[in-house]
Formats: structure tokens, C-alpha cells, sequence
């Protein structure tokens, strides 16, 4: 199966519009080659023709059927906010009518006014996974992507619980590509805003790593090929207002950009 093969190689997949159509290709330099499939888990053969990078319309590298996210991962982004590192991961849904490729706008909704940025990594998983081991994790990951796990911050306070703070359309740009050969173990992360650096963190300082979450997510629920899990953010979170840019880097896969409006 090509995906076992990926596992054993730093393969960059980009998915974008061919002729209208969503299409997927591996990045080679500053291009990327097409592949037949239409999606990262159905990416077959080089057809053989190319495209600059710069000129793709970048799409949400996956379309998951769930987004699972990890709140208060980072102990100083749980501190900020006022709250305690967790014992045990704490796990949300985000939908997927809130996914957002790259180069696409962040909508605030007028029943908010303070909407957050948060940037994160994201696991994407590769193969059904269910009641998996968390010694076995790699073996249902695909890869790995960036994410902005965007908050309308106020009704997030004002609910107690996260659905309406976090549910919003185009509230979880993902992206730009899947990295499918990663240590997750110690990578740099960072956001800006308009050229300035807000959030500065790395992986290491994650509560609960990849392992950890994988193994407690999939005994919750089964995972298919195509869903995400954001695994949290570190601290440094603070509000978007209309005319922003916001950018989320990750050392190894690159950087998810996104407007404001």
C-alpha cells in the first residue's frame, strides 16, 4: 500500500485545483508533480505534468470527516487563560464545515468580538484506527499539517464548554500541505500576525504527545483516513481584527497563511 511506503519517506503532499477539479500532487522543489487519486489517501502514479507552487490554488490538504482537538496542551497557554495543565487530554470537536485551505479568509461572526488565532500541529491519520496502542500511533498517522484553531474567544468564556467558540465557518484553516516524514518530538511553531511573531513555542513543550493522544482519542472513538486531530497550541494566543494576515509556521511542513475579514 502507498501509504506504508510514505511512512519511510519525507514526502510533501499538496492538494489544489486542476481544471476546476481537486487534484493532488508530491512537491518536487518549487513544483508540484500531479498524481492520479483526488485526495492523500487515494494518491496513486505521477501522471507527469507540473505546476509552480507560487501559481497552485492550495485546497485544505484533506477533507476530514472529524477534527478532534486537544485543548490546554501547552501548561503556559493553559496558564494564560487562567487554567491548570490537565491530567488527562481534553478533547473537542470542531466541525468540518470549518475547514479553510490556505490563501482563504478568516470570517469573524458579528455574535463575537474577540476571535482568536491559535496556532497548532495537526495529525492526520492515515489508516481506521481504533482502540490503538500508543506504542503503535505511527501506524495509523499519514502525516502531519499546520492548523489555526480559530476562537471566538468571548463565547467561549460566556458557554463554559467550546462548540460555539470553535464551530464557526472557516474557523480551522488547515494546511498547506501534509508532511508524511516528521518528528513531531521537537519542532518550532510559530504565529504572526502582519509580519510580527506572536506565538513562539515548540512540540517538546506539549502536555500529552502524539503517542499519548492517539492512544486516548482512538479509545474514545474510531478514527478514519482523513481526519485530524490538533494537538494544541502554546502561548501566546491573542485577538484577529479585520485587514490582519495571519500565519502559522511549522519547522518541517511550511507556512499556512490566511486574511482576515
Amino acid at each position: 500500500m502507498w501509504i506504508l511506503r510514505l511512512q519511510f519517506a519525507a514526502v510533501k503532499i499538496y492538494r489544489f485545483l486542476h481544471d476546476g477539479s481537486p487534484a493532488i500532487g508530491v512537491a518536487n522543489g518549487d513544483r508540484i508533480i500531479r498524481y492520479t487519486g483526488s485526495d492523500a489517501m487515494t494518491l496513486g502514479n505521477a501522471i507527469g505534468d507540473s505546476i509552480a507552487l507560487a501559481d497552485a490554488k492550495l485546497l485544505a490538504p484533506v477533507t476530514p470527516s472529524k477534527i478532534v482537538a486537544v485543548g490546554r496542551n501547552y501548561a503556559e497557554h493553559a496558564k494564560e487563560l487562567g487554567n491548570d495543565a490537565p491530567s488527562e487530554p481534553i478533547i473537542f470537536l470542531k466541525p468540518p464545515s470549518a475547514v479553510l485551505p490556505p490563501n482563504g479568509t478568516i470570517v469573524r461572526p458579528p455574535q463575537s468580538q474577540r476571535v482568536d488565532f491559535e496556532g497548532e500541529l495537526v495529525i492526520v491519520i492515515g489508516s481506521t484506527a481504533r482502540n490503538v496502542p500508543a506504542a503503535s500511533w505511527r501506524s495509523v498517522t499519514l502525516g502531519f499539517t499546520c492548523a489555526n484553531d480559530v476562537t471566538a474567544r468571548d463565547l467561549q468564556k460566556k458557554d463554559v464548554q467550546f462548540t460555539r467558540g470553535k464551530s464557526f465557518d472557516t474557523f480551522c484553516p488547515l494546511g498547506p500541505c501534509i508532511e508524511t516524514d516528521l518528528d513531531p518530538a521537537a519542532l518550532s511553531l510559530r504565529t504572526r500576525v502582519n509580519g510580527q511573531t506572536k506565538q513562539d513555542g515548540n512540540t517538546r513543550d506539549m502536555v500529552f504527545n502524539c503517542a499519548v493522544i492517539i492512544e486516548f482519542v482512538t479509545s474514545i472513538m474510531t478514527l478514519h483516513p482523513g481526519d485530524v486531530i490538533l494537538t494544541g497550541t502554546p502561548a501566546g494566543v491573542g485577538p484577529l481584527v479585520a485587514g490582519d494576515r495571519v500565519e502559522v509556521e511549522i519547522e518541517g511542513i511550511g507556512v499556512l497563511r490566511n486574511d482576515v475579514l
